[in-house]
This record gives C-alpha cells, sequence and structure tokens, in this order.
C-alpha cells in the first residue's frame, strides 16, 4: 500500500506539472478581459503537492480506471487555476473536455445519475450567469460546477461549491475586495479536489 501511494503521488504531481504547463501556454497565447478580474499568481508548487495527496489517497482507496479519470481532472483543475488566476479566464477545453469524458463514461456503464448530479449545481450557476450577464458567474464556471458535479456527484458537489462561495465572499473582504470581479474558479478547483477523497469514500 506504501508503494502504490508513493506511486500515485508521483503520478499525480506528475499530472499537475503538466497541468501548470498547459495553463501557463493558454495563459501566454491569451490577453484578459479588460473588465476582468486582476491579475494574479497562481501558486503552482502547493496545487503540484496537493495533486500529489490526492494521487496519494486515490490509488489506495479506488480502481485503476477511476484514478486515471481523477488525474486527467486534477490536470484540468490546476490549468483552470492558472488561467483564470492571471488571465481571468476558463478556457471550454479544460471544463469540457473532462465532463465529456465523464459523461461518456456514465453513458457507457448506464450510470443516467452522473447527468442527473452535473445538471443539479449547473442550473443555479447558470441563472446567476445569465442575470448577471456573464459578469457575475461567468459561464465556465458554471461548466465547471457541472464538472464537478458528475465527478463528485449531487449532494457532495452542492456542498463543496456553497462552501467555495462563502470561502471567496470572506477572503476576499478580509483583502479589502470588496466590489469588482474576482477569479472564483481558484475556489472551485480548491473545492472539488478538497471534495474529491470525500466522494471516493462515500
Amino acid at each position: 500500500m506504501i508503494v502504490a501511494s508513493i506511486l500515485g503521488a508521483l503520478f499525480f504531481a506528475a499530472a499537475g506539472y503538466v497541468g501548470a504547463l498547459f495553463g501557463s501556454v493558454f495563459a501566454e497565447r491569451t490577453e484578459a478581459f479588460a473588465d476582468g478580474p486582476e491579475p494574479g499568481r497562481a501558486p503552482i508548487p502547493v496545487l503540484i503537492a496537493a495533486c500529489a495527496l490526492i494521487g496519494a489517497f486515490v490509488t489506495t482507496h479506488t480502481g485503476q480506471g477511476q484514478v486515471l479519470l481523477i488525474a486527467v481532472v486534477c490536470t484540468a483543475l490546476v490549468a483552470i487555476w492558472v488561467t483564470d488566476s492571471t488571465r481571468g479566464i476558463v478556457p471550454d477545453i479544460f471544463t469540457l473536455g473532462p465532463l465529456g469524458l465523464i459523461l461518456v463514461i456514465a453513458l457507457w456503464q448506464h450510470n443516467w445519475f452522473a447527468f442527473i448530479s452535473a445538471a443539479v449545481p449547473f442550473v443555479p450557476f447558470a441563472i446567476v450567469a445569465m442575470l448577471s450577464h456573464g459578469r457575475g458567474m461567468g459561464w465556465g464556471d458554471v461548466k465547471m460546477v457541472a464538472l464537478g458535479g458528475a465527478l463528485l456527484g449531487a449532494e457532495i458537489s452542492v456542498l463543496a461549491f456553497a462552501l467555495a462561495c462563502v470561502a471567496a465572499v470572506v477572503l476576499n473582504y478580509l483583502r479589502g475586495r470588496r466590489h469588482g470581479p474576482i477569479a472564483f474558479a481558484p475556489y472551485l478547483a480548491a473545492a472539488i479536489g478538497l471534495a474529491i477523497p470525500v466522494g471516493i469514500l462515500r
């Protein structure tokens, strides 16, 4: 089990590193919106370490197919964190790609619950995005919660995203950012990452 945990940690750390590279390349080729959030820097070493911890856990608590799927999601989450932190953008390839993979697997396994789980957080976030015309809530964030819902299940994802919303409000208030847009995807990415072990154990 120890060897499996170490190998899993190394594999997921590599996945996180690849995600950081993808995110950095995309960010370099993309210009931030003029009315987007203030550019920042992603804590890439911390993100890679977090991926390693997730990998050490999932490799000893789930099957090989699930491990590969979660590794793909972790790669995408790190890429999203990097692009949203630096450019205020959540690229479709990093949300719809993994989401499509999860739903194709669910379709093959006749797991219709995954589609419902993706829709449950998607609907309220989509309503907010429509009402705010994409300013209070971006459509990249909406696609991201659909990804989280499909991966984690409806109950866990709703709780995780509610906590992400609270954390975003509190932390930005403490930082003095009480007005203007914020990069929200990192909070959602953190919520999904922290909830992955919970979803496996449920």
